[in-house]
């Protein structure tokens, strides 16, 4: 899956400079992230003096301010769909890479179970599910690369916590444990859902090559024979539909949750007045940033099930190619 990309001359330009053209790309989105974190705290620290003090802000300052915000989110903007554009290109051409060697063994390997779906339905996913989940990821490191010493900076002046004291860095903290505690909670949950997602794509393949193989030969899909393997079809989902039910409860239960921890553990700092609405929501979208790119996997768990499945269906197919095929390739 990924040496037909990766190691082959051919795609050598795609896989490498694309590589570093998305790093880079998606670094500097991230870096404009950060100007506009810091304009939310000067824009709403001038907010709250215009509200307390009347005329103490002039037209023209307020709107400099919404001019300033429209420069960083345009650019902004411009980057993240030019970004979006290319990735959608790089991704095609990895899956191009794998669906030629596919095509190339055609011939030693039509007779695989599920051959075709691999070739063609497989790596479709596989494609688009890596670039989702590559680009999401990716944005998840930056992400906390720009922001984590952002929020131990502003971090300083929480010198509290509720119910625990004293803590340097307290918010540090707070987003690491929450985000991570999280995370092993959904990932228990949903232990089982990358098995059953690999269960319903093999009892779905079942089904729709029975009714193929009908469409050229009156001697298959017949009622009974359809009717056993679409029951299975069925329970396959009826079981899927079950596991996510508590999953969902948990995983959104998560996410509602931790909508308050910022302002819980500000609460201290908040009530004793000594900061100001800019530092706060300043350090509130810092935090959120932190925390949602420490919750990654929680919030992607599902596409990840599904990667998990294609994998693993990708992987099978690959195994059943002959060795001797694979030494030819060298």
């Amino acid at each position: 899956m990924f040496a037909p990309f990766f190691l082959n001359r051919v795609w050598a330009l795609w896989s490498w400079l694309g590589s570093a053209f998305i790093l880079i790309s998606t670094w500097y989105q991230v870096q404009l992230d950060v100007k506009i974190t810091e304009w939310f705290r000067t824009f709403y620290d001038t907010l709250q003096k215009a509200l307390s003090k009347p005329n103490s802000v002039t037209f023209d300052e307020f709107l400099a301010f919404l001019i300033e915000f429209s420069q960083i989110a345009g650019l902004w903007i411009v980057i993240m769909v030019i970004t979006g554009f290319f990735v959608s290109h790089w991704v095609f051409r990895w899956r191009t890479a794998m669906t030629n060697r596919y095509q190339a063994l055609w011939d030693d390997v039509k007779h695989i179970e599920g051959a075709a779906q691999r070739v063609q339905e497989d790596t479709l996913k596989f494609a688009r599910i890596m670039e989702t989940l590559g680009v999401g990821l990716l944005d998840s490191v930056m992400t906390l690369v720009a922001f984590v010493p952002l929020l131990w900076g502003l971090s300083k002046q929480i010198t509290a916590l509720p119910w625990i004291g004293q803590v340097n860095h307290g918010l540090v903290w707070v987003a690491i444990l929450t985000a991570l505690g999280g995370t092993l909670l959904l990932a228990m949950v949903g232990i089982k859902l990358p098995g059953i997602e690999f269960d319903i794509q093999k009892e779905e393949a079942a089904y729709r090559k029975e009714l193929v193989l009908g469409e050229d030969n009156q001697e298959r899909a017949k009622l009974t024979m359809l009717e056993d393997l679409y029951y299975k079809v069925q329970g396959i989902h009826f079981k899927s539909y079950f596991h996510y039910l508590y999953f969902n409860a948990c995983k959104w239960s998560y996410f509602q949750g931790m909508v308050i921890v910022p302002y819980i553990a500000l609460a201290p700092t908040i009530v004793t007045g000594v900061v100001t609405l800019g530092f706060v929501q300043q350090i509130v979208r810092v935090f959120g940033r932190v925390e949602s790119s420490l919750q990654y996997l929680v919030r992607s768990w599902s596409t990840i099930v599904e990667l998990i499945s294609v994998f693993k269906r990708l992987r099978a197919f690959e195994s059943a190619i002959e060795p001797k095929i694979l030494v030819s390739e060298k």
